[in-house]
This record gives structure tokens, C-alpha cells and sequence, in this order.
């Protein structure tokens, strides 16, 4: 009976109209293994890829499977148990969305990979951890990392146009090029400050009245739900969480740190780190930490809202240095090691060095650098080692 029941509500899910639009991550995922998995933010569109997968084969309804781990009919089914019935049924796929609510999820799927022949596609939260000291699984399935829209994305969603995306070796050495480029086929600048405002999130596209209350309740779900249950945080404590990002919100980057945020939010130093890792692991905040040789600079980590669409519900008006930075880190962070830097803001990978502002920054505190950047706001295309900030977002 709950096999069919589930198979009911999975049959309604596979005949709704899916996006059109493919994120850039279904090109790079290997659908011929056979167990993958899908971790992101909530609402940056996981599911989507999952449908669209199955909408691609030519395949019965009969033979694929589509279950939400949050849904009342699978309260209480065990997904091993779900698994066997599907493939005495002659089932060949199984998606398996949500899974992160599941607390022994890492042991059904290892179960369930070594006994049946079948192909199984998970998502979960950012925050989703297999823990290989509990089960082998990490040598089963390969998870990939979703992440928000990126302004590449964005674009193309909003104008149909096709846009390449750039390494940042690509970036750093033919900017003037990619962005005239660009130009010729959108305002660049028109599109950068849409998306600061409400872009970063695919469900945009469903209402921009709604965005607001839309992604004020992934907040609240991602904390009250997703961090709660993965991390076993007190309900009690949450409104903790919640207090943190709301003061990040219009906070300068580094002027807000451990022990004022220790103060402020009442708790421990010891329990409000563990508090910031865990909404880094959400997707909720970027922990930026010092690079090799800073250790002993004197510095705290650098706390960051995820990326710049949180500041717009969070806050009546975000601090436009923390936004600026925000969405350097949020689309560098995805592909590369992102670290605050003494000399600049931010190195990546132990290499480059990028300093963060807006039309007007110069180059005083890169020191002649020759792997120095500055990064600028408000303008269109670069000269040399000054670069747009927009350009950061045709990284993926």
C-alpha cells in the first residue's frame, strides 16, 4: 500500500511542468554512476535537476521513482524497505529528494547500492555530511555542489542570450575582452545590480512580489528544519542563529567579530563557533579564515552573509562593502580556496590577491603586487589589473 500510494504522488511530481532551464551543474554530473548525490542551499533549485534527469530517459513511469524525504506519506517507510519493493517491481531509478531528513541515510543508501541494481539520485542540504567513520559511503556515491545562481546564470535566465563561462586564470588575463564581449549583448551593470537585489535564487522567476517572503522562509526553514535536524541544535537555541545573520546584515566586514558577536547573541565563544560552522555548512554565512602565512596576524575570521540577495530581506539597507563582498566570495568560493589576505581582501588558492570597492578604489594596498587585483564596482570594463566585479560571476 505505501509503494503505491508513494508511486501516486510520484506519477503527479514526474506529469507537472518542469523548467526548461539546466543549471550548470547538469552538465557536469556524470549520470552513468550509480549512486549520485546533490547537496545545496535550499531553493537553488536540487530538485529541478532531479526531475529533469528523469524527465530525459525513455523510461516507464513504472521503472523510476520519485520520493521526498519530508513528505508525510514517507513518515515512518524505511527507504531500504522502499528500495527492495521498487526493484522486485522492476525499478530501475530511484530520486530520493530531501534525503538530509533522514538521520541513518548514510547506511540505507551504502545497503542499498551494495544489494540492488539500482541507479539512486539524492539531494540534500549544503549542510549534508557523510561521515565515513560511520559507513564507506563516500566510495559509492559522488556528491556534487549546487550553489546559488550565478550572475551567468541570472542573465541568461532573464534575456535568453547564451554567455560563456570563464576560469579565473581566463579572467584575470583577457577581462577587457570577456567584457566587451558581454557588452555587446546586455548592460552589464543593469543586469549585476537586478541580481544583487534578487537573483541569486531561481525561484525569482515564480513571483518577485513573493521573493522577499520566499526567501525569508528558506532562511527560517534552512535554520528551524534542515541546521535543527542535521546538527541537533535545542530549538531554543535557534533564534540564536537567527539573531547572528541579522546582525552581519549591515555590519562592515571585520568590525563585527567573535567577541562582540559573543556578546551580542549571549552565548559562548566555544558555542558560537560552532553556531557560524554549522550556518556556513547551510549555506547561510561564509566563514572567510586567513591564508597560509597570516596565522599569526592578529585578525578574526571574516563573517559574511552567503550571498548578496539575504542582505535584501534582512535588512532595510545592507552594508554596500559586505554586499560587494558577499558576492565576490559567493561565486569565487563554489570553484576555488577563498582567503582574507593582509595586502587585500581576499587570495585565492594561495595565489592571487583581489581588493574589494567601488569605481574609485586603487591600488595602494596591493604594493605592487604583481598577482594584485583591484576589483571594482560601477564600472563596465577594466584596464590592466583593475577589474569589474560583475565578471566574477561568469565563473560558473
Amino acid at each position: 500500500m505505501e509503494l503505491q500510494v508513494l508511486f501516486k504522488i510520484s506519477a503527479q511530481i514526474f506529469s507537472r511542468e518542469i523548467p526548461t532551464y539546466r543549471r550548470w551543474l547538469y552538465s557536469k554530473i556524470d549520470f552513468s554512476g550509480k549512486m549520485i548525490g546533490i547537496k545545496g542551499p535550499r531553493g537553488a533549485g536540487k530538485s529541478t535537476i532531479l526531475l529533469q534527469y528523469a524527465s530525459s530517459l525513455d523510461m516507464p513511469s513504472s521503472k523510476k521513482l520519485y520520493v521526498s524525504c519530508d513528505h508525510p506519506a514517507m513518515s515512518g517507510v524505511s527507504i531500504y524497505d522502499l528500495a527492495e519493493s521498487f526493484y522486485a517491481r522492476g525499478g530501475k531509478l530511484l530520486i530520493i529528494d530531501e534525503i538530509h531528513k533522514r538521520e541513518s541515510f548514510a547506511k540505507e543508501l551504502k545497503a542499498i547500492y551494495d544489494v540492488f541494481d539500482l541507479q539512486i539520485i539524492f539531494s540534500g542540504s549544503s549542510a549534508l555530511h557523510i561521515d565515513n567513520s560511520i559507513v564507506d559511503l563516500s566510495r559509492r556515491a559522488v556528491v556534487y555542489n549546487l550553489g546559488v545562481l550565478s550572475l551567468r546564470e541570472f542573465c541568461e535566465l532573464q534575456t535568453g542570450e547564451i554567455f560563456e563561462s570563464y576560469t579565473l586564470d581566463e579572467l584575470v588575463n583577457n577581462h577587457t575582452e570577456i567584457a566587451t564581449k558581454i557588452m555587446s549583448k546586455i548592460r552589464p551593470l543593469e543586469q549585476f545590480n537586478d541580481y544583487l537585489t534578487f537573483g541569486c535564487y531561481p525561484f525569482y522567476k515564480n513571483s518577485l512580489i513573493e521573493y522577499p517572503q520566499k526567501l525569508t522562509e528558506v532562511i527560517n526553514i534552512t535554520i528551524d528544519s534542515d541546521l535543527s535536524t542535521i546538527y541537533k541544535i535545542d530549538p531554543s537555541k535557534l533564534d540564536k542563529l537567527k539573531k547572528i545573520i541579522y546582525m552581519l546584515c549591515s555590519t562592515k566586514p571585520f568590525e563585527l567579530n567573535i567577541s562582540k558577536l559573543s556578546s551580542a547573541v549571549g552565548a559562548s565563544w566555544i558555542t558560537l563557533s560552532k553556531y557560524l560552522e554549522r550556518m556556513d555548512a547551510g549555506s547561510l554565512i561564509h566563514i572567510v579564515r586567513a591564508g597560509s602565512g597570516m596565522r599569526a596576524v592578529n585578525k578574526p575570521d571574516k563573517l559574511l552573509l552567503d550571498n548578496p540577495n539575504l542582505f535584501t530581506v534582512l535588512c532595510a539597507s545592507g552594508n554596500i562593502g559586505a554586499i560587494r563582498e558577499s558576492f565576490f566570495v559567493s561565486q569565487t568560493s563554489l570553484g576555488h580556496q577563498v582567503h582574507f589576505h593582509n595586502k587585500g581582501d581576499f587570495i585565492i588558492d594561495e595565489k592571487r590577491v583581489f581588493e574589494i570597492g567601488g569605481a574609485s578604489k586603487d591600488a595602494h594596498q596591493l604594493e605592487d603586487n604583481s598577482n594584485g587585483y583591484i576589483v571594482s564596482d560601477d564600472i563596465e570594463i577594466g584596464f590592466e589589473n583593475k577589474i569589474p566585479l560583475y565578471l566574477f560571476g561568469f565563473l560558473y
